[in-house]
């Protein structure tokens, strides 16, 4: 029977066979059905490869880039951070698509029959949870892209909460610390004005003693200064000597005081300062709410079966082609590659047997595997140790035959009773 001519796969069928794991030299010799199957199982692979560039590029993004208020116009990233985006965004979608090519490939046919079985599935079970980790990690950027608006609506009201609740325990803290560095203001300026309460009474004295002096002198200036006018004058001069004594004794306190008094002013003035770069620091802290942990709690709360049902459809394209492979039946490929890889086996002298037992729950399939170049190493090794052994014997027998002659044609050379220096 001749075969049937089919025509010659383009470049995009090659390299979807390419991603599916799948041979070419043995799907050009295939018939339509096998070629079309590994290429939609290349074309799954492949778009998951895709999803999950967009994917991680968006997440690299969301994770460092600017960060302000989410309702808020961003500012524009560099050109290095967005070169670094693609770059990464890039480098995600091949691994991605390298662990998916892999788990498919190394996905077998299972019992080669249309129905997935609970043996298939455990024997699938590791690369099923990979698949499992890998869908979640390419829907939760692409979740938290598709319900962006809602999710900035939300972001931006926890965050400027979150700033207001910050800015009132920091008005608490700057309070507190403004009440202590203003009663000790007070009580400098208390100090300061006890001093001058103190220089006053001194002035006052003075004051007093002068116009009393004047009063005496304003009648009799043409008779000179008289005894009151000068007892006046000693007073005034000691009242004078006091004062300057006091301000010497004072001075030292004055000065420490009047610096005690300028430093608190300018650490009351400074709290100020301190409170608006406070407040600074608290809006970029709240900015720092706008990266990936936040946004997917709040997709979650806020977008109700919606993430799950993302979550399903990129888990649904991830674990497909495992699923897919469990499911199909065996075809021309499949047969023409076991043979390939029996002939492989035989022509390394690698042998598979079967071999069927009735068990207790049943009939048992077993398969045994027979390694030939082991097997004739292990008989040759067998054949030299056999062969040294005989060799071995054969030595030993002919130098007892010798020893037996010598001993019977001299025996007194080879024995003397009760001399321990013979030997045999």
């Amino acid at each position: 029977m001749t075969a049937i001519p089919y025509s010659t796969p383009s470049k995009t069928t090659r390299f979807l066979w390419w991603c599916a794991g799948a041979d070419e030299h043995f799907l050009m010799k295939s018939p339509m059905q096998d070629r079309v199957k590994y290429a939609g199982i290349g074309g799954i692979v492949l778009c998951t490869g895709a999803l999950a560039m967009v994917s991680g590029g968006f997440a690299f993004f969301t994770a460092f880039g600017p960060k302000a208020y989410a309702m808020d116009q961003q500012e524009a990233a560099g050109i290095g951070f967005l070169i670094g985006t693609v770059l990464f965004g890039i480098a995600w979608g091949l691994i991605i698509f390298n662990l998916d090519r892999f788990i498919v490939s190394s996905t077998g046919k299972g019992d080669g029959t249309d129905t997935v079985t609970w043996r298939e599935v455990m024997q699938a079970f590791p690369r099923i949870i990979i698949a499992l980790i890998l869908g979640f990690a390419i829907s939760a950027p692409l979740e938290i892209r598709i319900l962006k608006s809602e999710i900035d609506n939300e972001l931006d009201k926890f965050q400027k909460t979150y700033t207001q609740e910050r800015n009132m325990q920091s008005d608490s803290l700057f309070a507190q610390r403004k009440a202590i560095l203003e009663k000790d203001k007070l009580e400098l300026e208390g100090k300061l004005a006890s001093y001058e309460t103190e220089l006053k009474v001194y002035d006052d004295k003075i004051d007093e003693l002068v116009e009393k002096k004047r009063l005496e002198m304003q009648d009799k200036r043409a008779y000179g200064e008289g005894p009151v006018a000068k007892a006046l004058q000693k007073n005034i001069d000691d009242k004078m000597t006091e004062k300057e004594k006091f301000a010497a004794l004072k001075a030292t306190d004055m000065n420490t005081w009047k610096s005690e008094l300028e430093k608190t002013s300018n650490d009351i003035r400074a709290l100020d300062d301190e409170l608006r770069a406070e407040y600074k620091k608290n809006e970029e802290s709240a900015h720092t709410y706008s990266g990936l942990l936040k946004r997917i709690q709040i997709s979650h709360e806020v977008g109700g079966v919606i993430p799950w049902i993302i979550f399903l459809v990129i888990l649904c394209i991830e674990m497909g082609p495992i699923f897919f492979k469990m499911m199909l039946t065996k075809g021309p490929y499949d047969y023409m590659v076991e043979n390939q890889n029996y002939l492989m086996n035989v022509e390394n002298g690698v042998l598979k047997e079967d071999h069927i037992y009735q068990g207790t729950n049943g009939i048992i399939h077993m398969e045994k595997y027979r390694y030939l170049e082991v097997e004739k190493a292990k008989k040759d090794k067998e054949a030299k140790l056999e062969a040294l052994g005989r060799i071995n014997q054969h030595i030993i027998g002919s130098w007892e035959q010798i020893k037996m002659n010598q001993v019977s044609q001299n025996p007194q050379a080879h024995y003397t009773e009760n001399d321990p220096n013979t030997t045999a």
